[in-house]
């Protein structure tokens, strides 16, 4: 794992670990045990998933695999004069 992969592994567990003081599953219940600790990473994972898709829709993704940076300002690198 090198350094990038640890910072976004640690930075993920820490959004969670905070947001679990507040969160809820989507039948509205706290999350006691394992299980519901399970759950509850399946319904983040799902709207993640979902807004994903979504923003793909809306600015549109050919390649299924986001856009770059460079190709987003509608140049694709060619220079106007």
């Amino acid at each position: 794992m090198d350094i990038n992969q640890r910072q976004i592994a640690l930075s993920v567990l820490e959004g969670i670990r905070e947001d679990l003081m507040y969160a809820h599953l989507n039948n509205g219940s706290r999350i006691l045990d394992v299980a519901d600790l399970r759950q509850y990473i399946y319904e983040q994972m799902g709207r993640i998933r979902t807004n994903a898709l979504l923003t793909d829709g809306l600015y549109g993704n050919e390649n299924g695999h986001g856009q770059g940076l460079r190709k987003s300002n509608g140049h694709n690198g060619q220079t106007h004069r």
